[in-house]
């Protein structure tokens, strides 16, 4: 790891686990003195997404660099699944979003993040995770769906 690497502390309610939760991810730093920062990855419930930019600072009470605000959308979106379906492994479904260009993190069997990069059309995605949905194959969620991303 080099200097440049920060771990930065998320404090939020979380309406998927409807509890007060803390997150930690990964960033570059951009600016320490302004307090700036390049999230490295997609996070699991934070509703940022990755390449956001955001301004972090050390908080006494927690005793590490903490999460204040976004600065600059990266145009990325995140999604969050959760399978119901418990006969389907959580990889498989993983395959299907890395086929449409998404990156994934699996937090654990039953449970993952999709990232939707700024470029990439959001609709065939978004249609897949429906149909899925409708099959009771899972649930999903949109905490931080971009400009780009939004549907009618």
């Amino acid at each position: 790891m080099d200097n440049q690497d920060a771990k930065i502390l998320f404090r939020f309610f979380s309406n998927v686990l409807d509890e007060w939760t803390v997150e930690t991810m990964w960033a570059t730093t951009i600016n320490v003195e302004k307090g700036l920062y390049k999230l490295d990855n997609i996070p699991f419930y934070a509703s940022v997404s990755c390449d956001d930019i955001v301004f972090a600072e050390y908080d006494k009470d927690e005793e590490m660099l903490t999460y204040r605000k976004t600065i600059e959308h990266s145009g990325n979106s995140t999604i969050q699944v959760i399978i119901l379906n418990k006969e389907i492994a959580t990889n498989d479904l993983r395959e299907i979003f890395n086929d449409f260009g998404c990156e994934s993190e699996k937090f654990k069997e039953g449970y993952f993040v999709i990232e939707i990069p700024a470029k990439i059309d959001y609709t065939p995605i978004r249609q897949k995770l429906i149909d899925l949905e409708e099959k009771n194959i899972i649930s999903f969620a949109e905490p931080n769906l971009s400009n780009n991303h939004f549907y009618e």
